[in-house]
């Protein structure tokens, strides 16, 4: 089935934006990719969105196999996302039976109905049935509220942080031990009975914190809503490109010259560069298994980058794939992310099993799409909120690199710094 394309020119590029949210919320499978106007040569549009799902595609089994058959009978957009707990498909000695109260299935995608691409002067909208000129229509007369619901319910952390402390220092005498040299620990702050207008918290998070690799995400009852400023993998022709984040500094927006010096004492410290290294070196042992033999390499290592309430350490990894490899042996190779896990691995997903007493979910894991030629871009989903509102559960997850090097104390209010904006909007 062709798809009709028709390009709009705009000129109330912020109205059009946010008309397309609400519009797009109408939706029960709705996936909007939202870049916050960060420039870079990486992305070629502000808005990416994938709405009506023609075709859904969430194996109970057979993950691998059945996401060959798909990619290769669907010649035409896929939106969707791979949960952390994919790891149990690609290996099931990671498995585990944690009940995962959000309820996202462990890896969905979708062939969308619509498709809208938006740029600071211009909408495409490429759709399957319906006109591109009346969608076009239909979305400038859709109305947006900009009022903030009022949320009222408690939120609670899964565990003291008297245990949080504790775990760490038994992380740290695994790594004394030589179990793992690093390894990535989160904890989980919920919220039981909590009744919110997804819209407005997505609207407020993003206000606060206006991250290049945002999203607004919805099947059914189910919602993510998503600051998050990291890449997991991204394809372009036969490249990869992988940008893992580790190193976090809290800005000083106040002072101009103390941020300033805030990003030359994170990009100086000895601490976040152990961290960053032993993942790009992670990443680029998963891209090798896929990419042409001496084709990945480090384009940056310990870029600094800063965002509304941090500086972070970015490095990119890239690498010419194979001809004859898809997306699900990429996965196979790099998944779930080095940024997310430590190293090595698989040992270090072994104690996460161990030491976490959630279940990630969907959280760190991935939300993106593929192309019909293929080419494809996944976030990494931190910085985010996750609601159900049949059961009306609602959580967020935070977490940080533990090294050896590691003091408990700092790592318990990094994890606060990174959720800063989230605990606002829940405020």
């Amino acid at each position: 089935m062709q798809r009709q394309t028709q390009v709009f020119k705009i000129t109330d590029f912020k109205e059009k934006k946010q008309q397309l949210l609400y519009w797009a919320n109408q939706y029960g499978s709705c996936s909007f990719l939202d870049n916050h106007q960060y420039i870079s040569e990486h992305n070629r549009v502000e808005c990416l969105v994938g709405v009506g799902a023609v075709q859904k595609f969430s194996p109970e089994k057979n993950h691998q196999q059945a996401l060959r058959q798909l990619l290769a009978e669907t010649p035409d957009w896929l939106f969707g996302h791979i949960s952390y707990d994919y790891k149990n498909a690609l290996d099931s000695s990671l498995a585990t039976e944690r009940l995962d109260r959000i309820g996202f299935e462990t890896i969905h995608f979708f062939q969308p109905e619509v498709v809208v691409l938006l740029s600071n002067n211009q909408i495409e909208i490429q759709s399957l049935t319906t006109s591109p000129e009346s969608i076009f229509r239909e979305i400038e007369a859709f109305a947006v509220s900009n009022n903030v619901t009022p949320s009222q319910f408690t939120v609670k952390p899964r565990i003291s942080k008297e245990q949080y402390l504790s775990i760490i220092e038994q992380l740290k005498r695994h790594i004394l031990r030589g179990d793992c040299y690093e390894i990535n620990f989160c904890q989980e702050f919920f919220a039981e009975d909590a009744v919110v207008d997804p819209l407005s918290i997505y609207a407020q998070l993003t206000q606060l914190s206006p991250n290049p690799f945002s999203c607004y995400y919805k099947l059914e009852d189910k919602y993510l809503l998503c600051a998050s400023p990291e890449r997991f993998l991204k394809k372009t022709g036969n490249q990869l490109m992988s940008q893992p984040i580790k190193g976090t500094f809290k800005r000083n927006t106040a002072n101009v010259d103390a941020d300033n010096l805030l990003k030359q004492q994170l990009y100086s410290s000895d601490k976040e560069r152990a961290e960053n290294v032993m993942v790009v070196d992670l990443v680029r042992n998963d891209l090798s298994r896929i990419c042409k033999e001496a084709s990945v390499k480090v384009a940056e290592l310990f870029g600094i980058y800063t965002f509304p309430q941090v500086h972070q350490m970015i490095s990119t990894i890239v690498g010419e794939v194979e001809d004859d490899v898809d997306f699900a042996d990429i996965l196979e190779a790099t998944f779930p992310m080095g940024s997310m896990t430590g190293t090595p691995k698989k040992r270090v997903m072994q104690l996460i099993n161990q030491y976490e007493v959630q279940p990630r979910g969907l959280y760190s894991g991935a939300v993106g799409y593929i192309a019909p030629n293929k080419d494809f871009d996944f976030n990494v989903v931190i910085r985010s909120i996750l609601y159900n509102s049949t059961n009306k559960y609602l959580n967020y997850q935070v977490g940080g690199g533990i090294t050896y090097y590691s003091n408990a104390e700092a790592e318990y209010e990094e994890c606060l710094l990174k959720a800063d904006s989230i605990r606002r909007v829940l405020q």
